[in-house]
């Protein structure tokens, strides 16, 4: 996906967008490596927390105190096996469960995601205006650069032109995770891989 022009961010502006937009969200936000042919690799990798940042910036992992040795990418999970943790996911389970969006359905999903229910009218406790909340995550978006993909497991208004609807009256996702509701944002580059998911209980 080409995506228009995009500023650069400094590790300051993109940490203060993503602590700002979801400071009041069960969440999980983070980059890892391009390190693979296949992308989908790397979403594990960055599942797992087996690997860092590259830039050394900080995300937010909200359920990294539920993880365990035998399950260290907590909450993620076959969902076919919720009850089984030993079955982690696996790169075709990322490939069968995300479908790819285009850049501006990107920037409403990153807003969407800021509490449960995957809605812009999460949007409505925020003090700052829909431009301003825009550009913050513009600023997020920013970090990949130029050209990017991304994907999601939410199936709201999904449409062929890989556009989601956030004017539909209801939303649906493919489950990734343990929780009884998970939504989720992969940005991939050439370069890095980042993951922003919001779940309810």
């Amino acid at each position: 996906m080409q995506a228009e022009h995009l500023s650069v961010a400094d590790q300051a502006s993109w940490e203060a967008a993503v602590r700002h937009l979801y400071e009041d969200a069960t969440t999980f936000s983070a980059t890892g490596p391009r390190a693979h042919e296949d992308w989908r690799a790397d979403v594990l990798a960055v599942m797992a927390r087996a690997v860092p940042d590259p830039r050394g910036w900080a995300g937010l992992d909200d359920t990294a105190n539920e993880r365990s040795q035998e399950h260290p990418d907590f909450p993620f999970c076959r969902p076919a096996v919720r009850d089984d943790p030993s079955r982690p996911l696996t790169p075709a389970d990322i490939g069968e469960r995300l479908h790819e969006i285009n850049r501006a359905s990107a920037e409403n999903l990153l807003l969407a995601l800021t509490d449960g229910g995957c809605t812009l009218q999460n949007l409505k406790r925020f003090t700052e205006s829909f431009d301003e909340l825009r550009d913050m995550a513009r600023t997020i978006l920013a970090r990949y650069g130029d050209t990017f993909t991304c994907y999601t497991n939410v199936t709201v208004g999904a449409r062929k032109d890989d556009t989601l609807d956030f004017g539909a009256s209801h939303w649906g996702y493919t489950p990734m995770t343990f929780y009884w509701e998970d939504a989720g944002l992969v940005i991939v580059s050439d370069t890095e891989v980042g993951l922003f998911w919001t779940f309810a209980c």
